[in-house]
């Protein structure tokens, strides 16, 4: 099972490496979480600059495709390349979900086309010229699409891949790991309580 974070210049911290964090809690044969970008390396928008572990042009051969958000995001947009590449995705065959900016990404390869979808207060007018209601709640999944919206949201997309991939119960596990000590029971049940209307 290999999952892809997209990762583009300008990325959000929060949104690549805490999806990133909570998905390698899982601790299995097969099991693969990755960084993918379109480039060797990729700077964030506070300056953090990664090495990918897997390439964008790998975008098919994903079993589920996490696409994070960035200040780049509407010139990526406009990249014809990696446009086209993102189009490639399959929600028949793929797990697909998008954080913040990175929903504009999905509404504009027709992903979302009678969908609505969650993202962050900046990137709402962009994803609604694009025709997508926006929803006021930080998750939304119809079947296997899901968008979030707000950086810390980035928990709920990637507790709903787990619940998706594996289970609930691992979902849950994982969670409660990263849950800040003596509020571990809240903040699961609160996340969970999030994503469990659309497992």
């Amino acid at each position: 099972m290999h999952i892809a974070i997209l990762t583009f210049d300008g990325f959000n911290e929060l949104d690549s490496l805490i999806a990133l964090g909570i998905l390698n809690r899982i601790k299995q044969p097969g099991w693969r979480v990755s960084l993918a970008a379109p480039s060797e390396t990729v700077t964030s928008m506070n300056g953090v600059k990664l090495h990918r572990q897997a390439r964008l042009d790998e975008v098919e051969a994903f079993d589920a495709v996490l696409v994070g958000s960035g200040i780049k995001t509407r010139e990526i947009a406009q990249d014809a390349g990696v446009m086209q590449l993102l189009a490639r995705l399959d929600p028949a065959r793929q797990l697909i979900g998008a954080q913040c900016s990175g929903t504009l990404l999905l509404a504009k390869v027709g992903l979302l086309d009678g969908i609505p979808g969650c993202t962050d207060l900046t990137t709402k007018p962009w994803v609604q010229e694009a025709g997508i209601e926006v929803l006021e709640q930080p998750f939304f999944a119809r079947g296997n699409l899901a968008t979030a919206g707000g950086c810390l949201a980035s928990i709920y997309l990637a507790a709903w891949t787990l619940a998706r991939l594996v289970g609930r119960e691992a979902a849950a596990e994982a969670l409660h790991y990263v849950a800040p000590v003596g509020e571990k029971e809240e903040y699961v049940a609160r996340a969970l309580g999030n994503i469990e209307p659309y497992l």
